[in-house]
């Protein structure tokens, strides 16, 4: 098949356009029966796998060829239905499972899909591990015997046994009582689950995104679109907002003003409390290149070191795994607090803002931004198949005059999308003007490449 030509498993997982190549039915079929051989190669019919999904109207096409692919293979399939990215890593572990799926293409638009995997630690496959399972597509598997083909169950209280272990996460003496939060579900995964476990924690609740109806999810509201969650948090009053995406693993903070904070400005938060209080393990934050300098300047005046991965938040959570750290993320909102969770968990996040709020006494503006963020700008230059225009000798020319004029006073960072054909071009400086002659100049050159 053509979509075997390049690789198909991207950064998160394998992601696209529902009912385009890769995002077939057929293809959900394949993988769904490559993952379940991967898993279940002794022949046992003990093996289980757990799959949620998010409100897109592509998702039930997904979830029963992925079905269909797993109990051909003789895995037990157990289908949770709409619940948030981190509560399939929680349930892949508490229920036993050797796999964890989620349909979701988290922030993009309705008629994206994906599908990524969890491992029965409830982490994020391997690079080695999601190698073998691609080539387990390509060269098709033998089903298992008759008598041996997999079950499927619905389990119907997945939502709440994943909104108990979220509200574990707050000590039981930290009642959010008389704090009215505004809570963005993006008409996505957490449309249920997020205002459930903030109202039994006494919150006072503006849900915003909690009318899901398969075609609007991430529609003008969540954490890549938070001017409705914004304007809510102004009309109500609200003392902050916590804004989700589709699959609910990122979250953008709101302050009581409509002010919006990153995951820059939530980690650094996390990090310097953590730190002061003891619990930062290895005295460091982990994210990846993208994230502000500002950041790992105000981490550095506090002796916490920010240590940088590559871009996606399964790199983050590799780093920290191996360095023994509890806390990382990513810029997007991904908030990854392993004492916690497996993987970046929005609510999560959000519960320990509200956390601090009550144990500081102090409004959310006061804490939603403990850095002056440096200047940043961002541009993307589109390529086709086949091009590999950062390998030209004009624009590694144009890359090393653009990091000579910021040598001292900022840095650059050139990147290939891991989602789409994009040469990505970054640069940080406090000069406005170096700023934007060092982006310009390389992502000119790396038009030029790509006309020839």
């Amino acid at each position: 098949m053509n979509t075997m030509a390049r690789k198909l498993f991207g950064t998160d997982g394998v992601r696209g356009t529902a009912n385009t190549a890769p995002m077939t039915a057929e293809m959900a079929l394949r993988l769904g029966a490559a993952v379940g051989r991967y898993f279940r190669n002794d022949g046992n019919n003990q093996h289980r796998v757990v799959i949620g999904k998010d409100t897109r109207l592509s998702g039930y096409m997904f979830e029963n060829a992925l079905t269909a692919g797993l109990t051909s293979t003789g895995m037990n399939v157990f289908l949770l239905g709409p619940v948030p990215t981190p509560a399939v890593g929680l349930l892949t572990t508490s229920m036993r499972a050797d796999l964890g799926v989620m349909i979701s293409a988290s922030h993009n638009p309705a008629e994206d899909n994906g599908i990524k995997f969890f491992g029965p630690d409830g982490f994020k496959l391997s690079d080695e591990a999601e190698h073998e399972i691609e080539r387990l597509v390509e060269t098709g598997v033998e089903p298992a015997k008759a008598a041996n083909i997999g079950r499927a169950t619905r389990i119907d209280d997945g939502r709440f046994r994943y909104i108990e272990r979220v509200k574990s996460s707050l000590p039981s003496a930290l009642p959010l009582r008389g704090i009215k939060v505004v809570v963005d579900c993006a008409n996505g995964a957490a449309y249920r689950a997020a205002p459930e476990a903030l109202w039994e924690l006494g919150a006072d609740v503006i849900p915003v995104g909690v009318s899901p109806n398969g075609d609007n999810i991430n529609h003008d509201c969540g954490s890549t679109k938070p001017r409705v969650a914004s304007e809510t948090v102004v009309a109500h009053g609200a003392d902050v907002g916590i804004c989700l995406d589709g699959d609910a693993d990122r979250v953008m903070i709101i302050d009581e003003a409509g002010n919006v904070a990153d995951g820059d400005q939530i980690m650094g938060l996390f990090a310097s409390r953590w730190a002061e209080e003891g619990r930062l393990n290895g005295g460091a934050l982990v994210a990846t290149v993208m994230s502000n300098l500002g950041l790992e300047r105000f981490l550095g005046d506090r002796g916490v070191r920010l240590e940088r991965t590559a871009v996606g938040d399964r790199y983050v959570v590799e780093a920290m795994r191996k360095g023994g750290y509890n806390l990382g993320g990513e810029q997007s909102g991904h908030i990854v607090m392993t004492d916690f969770a497996t993987t970046g968990d929005g609510l999560m996040a959000g519960l320990q803002f509200l956390a601090a709020m009550v144990e500081t006494g102090r409004k959310a503006s006061e804490l939603a931004r403990v850095f002056e963020t440096v200047p940043q700008m961002l541009k993307n230059v589109r390529y086709s198949d086949g091009q590999a225009p950062l390998e030209m000798a004009s624009v590694q020319a144009a890359i090393a005059a653009a990091e000579a004029d910021l040598l001292g006073n900022g840095r650059l960072l050139i990147r290939k999308s891991g989602t789409e054909p994009l040469i990505r071009v970054m640069a940080e400086s406090e000069d406005a003007g170096v700023l934007e002659q060092s982006v310009d100049s390389v992502v000119q050159a790396v038009e030029e490449a790509v006309k020839t």
